[in-house]
C-alpha cells in the first residue's frame, strides 16, 4: 500500500533523535520538487534546540508538539536569496511585490509537500502547523527573517510514538470538476458531506459544542469571521515588513 493512503497526523514523538544525515538527505532530495524558473524561492530553518522551540512555540498557540517534537522545520517563502544574487550579477531584481510573495509560496509549499512524502516514506512522522500563517510577525522575529522572507509553513517531524485513527477525506466527486468549474446545488452539498456529518465523533462534537450542524464549529468556533480578519490584518502587515507589500 502507497504510504500516502495510511499517512496521519502525528502529534506525539517518541524520545529518539532525527539523524542530521537522514535529514539533510531528505531535505537535499525534495528540492527536486517543481519550483519556478528553476529558481527554488524557499528557504528552510531547522530548528533542535529547547530554547528555540520554546520561542517558536507562542506562534503555535503552545501546541505541546512544537516543543517535544525533536526537530521543527519552517518553510520560508524566499526572494531575498534570488533578489541578493541578482543584485550581485548587475541585474535589477522587481521581486518586492505581491506577485513574487505568491510564486515564493506556492515554491514553498511545493516544496514542504514533497518533504513529507520522503519523510513519511522513512517512517518519520510529521505534523503540518497551519498556525504558521496566524501570528507570522512572531516567527520572524523569533527566526530573524530579514526582509523578502516569509513563513509560510511549519513541520514538527519525529519517530511517531502514537498511532492516530485516520481523519476523512471527501470523496474526489466533491472537488473534481470536468472541464468546467460547476457550482454545487444543495443536493450536492449533502450528498459530499453526508458521510463526514454521519461520522460518530462528528456528531458527538457537535453534542458537547451545542452546536446543531458541524459546519457551525467551524464558523463559530475553528475559524470565526472575527479571527480570520485579525489575522488577515497580521499578515498583511507581515507581508509589509518583509517588504512583499508597499504602503
Amino acid at each position: 500500500m502507497n504510504t500516502i493512503q495510511t499517512r496521519r497526523s502525528i502529534r506525539r514523538y517518541a524520545p529518539k533523535d532525527v539523524d542530521e544525515t537522514l535529514l539533510t538527505e531528505l531535505l537535499g532530495l525534495a528540492a527536486r520538487t517543481q519550483t519556478m524558473g528553476n529558481l527554488q524561492l524557499y528557504s528552510v530553518v531547522v530548528t533542535r534546540s529547547e530554547e528555540g522551540k520554546k520561542a517558536l512555540a507562542p506562534a503555535h498557540f503552545n501546541q505541546p508538539m512544537v516543543t517535544q517534537a525533536p526537530v521543527v522545520l519552517t518553510i520560508c517563502a524566499d526572494f531575498r536569496r534570488t533578489t541578493r544574487w541578482c543584485e550581485q550579477r548587475k541585474a535589477n531584481p522587481g521581486y518586492d511585490n505581491f506577485l513574487s510573495f505568491m510564486n515564493a509560496a506556492t515554491d514553498a509549499l511545493l516544496y514542504t509537500q514533497t518533504f513529507c512524502n520522503l519523510a513519511e516514506e522513512r517512517g518519520l512522522g510529521l505534523c503540518y502547523l497551519g498556525t504558521t500563517v496566524y501570528m507570522p510577525d512572531m516567527i520572524i522575529d523569533a527566526l530573524k527573517l530579514p526582509e523578502l522572507v516569509m513563513p509560510v509553513a511549519t513541520l514538527t517531524v519525529g519517530w511517531p510514538d502514537e498511532t492516530p485513527a485516520q481523519t476523512d477525506r471527501l470523496d474526489t466527486a466533491a472537488f473534481v470538476h470536468n472541464e468546467q468549474y460547476h457550482d454545487y446545488s444543495s443536493a450536492d452539498i449533502d450528498r459530499h458531506y453526508a458521510a463526514k456529518e454521519a461520522l460518530e465523533e462528528n456528531i458527538h462534537f457537535c453534542e458537547i459544542n451545542n452546536k446543531e450542524t458541524l459546519a457551525q464549529i467551524f464558523t463559530d468556533i475553528r475559524y470565526t469571521k472575527k479571527d480570520n480578519e485579525a489575522m488577515s490584518e497580521g499578515m498583511i502587515k507581515a507581508l509589509k515588513k518583509q517588504n512583499f507589500l508597499k504602503g
